[in-house]
């Protein structure tokens, strides 16, 4: 058993298209690019949404290191009661 040869693969397109027909097989092709383009644009949303989700930790983190301020604290020593 070899690979399929061009004329194998003719054959098999031959039977497909009379079997569902060409109006049938557009449809088919049509929801398949919809459905890709829609899987396409969700990942760049994911890729978005990921990117905002690292930045805005950063971002909360320098403004609150830039408003903290030092604080004057004096030790006491501990007193057995």
């Amino acid at each position: 058993m070899g690979s399929l040869s061009i004329w194998h693969w003719l054959i098999v397109l031959a039977i497909v298209v009379l079997v569902f027909g060409t109006g049938k097989l557009k449809n088919m092709g049509k929801d398949l690019g919809g459905a890709i383009k829609g899987f396409k644009e969700g990942m760049k949303e994911g890729d978005e949404a990921d990117k905002k989700a690292v930045e805005a930790p950063k971002q909360v983190a320098q403004q609150a290191a830039a408003d903290q301020q030092p604080v004057d604290v004096k030790a006491k020593e501990k007193t057995e009661a």
